[in-house]
């Protein structure tokens, strides 16, 4: 293992030479890479969802070869190395896995563990609930994350009835707002959208990437049913012929 991950610093640097390395690569900052390592996260998340072990892995050295992009970028501003990020993760494992690591045993359930993590911001200079929310998350998992950290001081409706009464308000308010505040309006929406979600204790970001599959793979339905007739694209179908090729498909899969 250690020989593999060597040989993949050594690469890395190669790359990176000033003189002898890839001009891409050589070109590249933190900002240029971080929209690569999101990417490469979410091709972990459906390699998984596909069940491709062999896809996963790949995926899974993607993922590492940007931990080790961004690390050897450090290095070489003196800020930090890849061994500086793995004794960093080492050390905040032990420290919140007291009662596996530490001579003292601690609690185990949600609110140690949350105990443990609050310190953590504490020590980082956090003080409002909503400190360290990555501005980079997808917008809705960053909607999901800030709603929860209010939940921990007692900020939410205690049954669905509440977020579901917010959000036909706010599809009211968007369909009377003026132009210029219809942008604020539909976010105003979507974000009540993920509190009722989150109050039947269902996770937004995975019930809509499951909406987008089921959309996904009902319309591909759609285009084939259509092209089984002479010359026929389903774009050129009317709205009622689209409609009724989608009621269709719906009832096959049921």
């Amino acid at each position: 293992m250690t020989g593999s991950l060597d040989r993949l610093l050594a690469i890395m640097a190669t790359l990176r030479h000033p003189e002898t390395g890839c001009e891409w690569d050589r070109a590249q900052t933190f900002s240029t890479i971080a929209p690569y390592t999101i990417e490469e996260a979410y091709e972990v998340a459906e390699a998984i969802e596909r069940g491709s072990m062999a896809e996963l892995r790949d995926e899974l050295g993607d993922l590492l070869l940007q931990v080790i992009f961004h690390s050897r970028m450090a290095e070489e501003a003196n800020l930090f190395s890849f061994e500086d990020v793995a004794a960093a993760i080492c050390k905040k494992m032990e420290a919140r896995h007291p009662h596996i690591f530490g001579a003292q045993i601690a609690k185990t359930d949600k609110t140690g563990w949350e105990t443990l993590k609050a310190a953590e911001r504490i020590a980082k200079g956090e003080t409002s609930a909503m400190d360290g929310v990555a501005h980079a998350l997808p917008a809705l998992l960053r909607a999901d994350k800030l709603q929860k950290r209010a939940t921990r001081d007692g900020f939410d409706w205690p049954d669905p009835s509440g977020p579901a009464a917010k959000l036909a308000e706010e599809a009211q308010e968007l369909a009377e707002a003026e132009p210029d505040k219809q942008t604020e309006e539909a976010g105003d929406l979507l974000f009540a959208a993920v509190n009722l979600v989150r109050a039947y204790g269902i996770a937004p970001e995975e019930a809509l990437r499951g909406a987008n599959h089921k959309f996904e793979r009902r319309y591909r339905a759609m285009e084939e049913l259509a092209e089984k007739s002479p010359h026929t694209k389903f774009s050129d179908l009317s709205l009622d012929e689209q409609e009724a090729l989608w009621q269709q498909v719906k009832q096959t899969e049921n």
